[in-house]
């Protein structure tokens, strides 16, 4: 067996551990949506940045993934196309759920400011450009 193949092995055997990882945070996340329910809002803030950094994590791998000429000797159309087909879905989903929320927040926030009650942390910010916030910014401070 020569060196190339015996690097590719000890690739390959890196993907069992990446996939034993994988399937520890399916768990893992599987525990945790269990009991969101009971959970309070910092909790629920904890699990949804948990679970984002996964995603981010995961997407990332994918990416590399997909940019490695010698792993993909070994991917198939029909793998390709079975990637894309669940990308396109998770895709629409995110983006279904992050124009909900965004909508829901700002008509909550409009709500609050019609009424006059704005939350003590907004005199706290301060000044700042908007190039320095995200998009998410909705008081002009």
């Amino acid at each position: 067996m020569g060196s190339s193949s015996g690097r590719l092995l000890a690739s390959l055997s890196s993907l069992s551990n990446w996939i034993d990882m994988q399937k520890k945070a399916m768990e893992l996340f599987r525990e945790i949506n269990a009991g969101v329910e009971s959970a309070d809002r910092l909790a629920l803030v904890l699990f949804i940045r948990q679970a984002f950094q996964h995603m981010i994590k995961t997407l990332r791998a994918f990416d590399q993934w997909l940019s490695d000429p010698l792993i993909l000797n070994y991917i198939t159309k029909d793998m390709l196309l079975d990637v894309w087909s669940t990308t396109y879905k998770i895709l629409n989903e995110l983006l279904e759920l992050d124009i909900r929320h965004t909508k829901a927040v700002k008509e909550v926030a409009e709500k609050m400011i019609k009424e006059g009650k704005l939350p003590p942390v907004i005199e706290l910010r301060g000044g700042g450009t908007e190039e320095g916030r995200g998009r998410r910014t909705f008081f002009p401070l």
